[in-house]
């Protein structure tokens, strides 16, 4: 299976809160570390979803990010 990164976010819980928000929506997401670090030391986190998925899982991600703390 080939995966595709559909989102950066800037700590891991934004990212599990995300992952949470687009597994409801039936698509399945994974989650990866960067080892790029926030001004807090913490990682940024990958989510990335089946290639075949992504574009459904940008409509989902932005319905979640506009209901989301984690918006920029």
């Amino acid at each position: 299976m080939v995966w595709t990164v559909i989102y950066i976010a800037p700590s891991k819980q934004a990212a599990e809160d995300l992952r949470d928000a687009l597994s409801r929506e039936g698509l399945l997401v994974s989650l990866r570390a960067t080892g790029l670090s926030t001004n807090g030391g913490g990682s940024h986190f990958e989510l990335l979803v089946p290639k075949g998925e992504a574009r459904e899982a940008h409509e989902a991600l932005n319905q979640a990010l506009g209901r989301s703390r984690y918006r920029k």
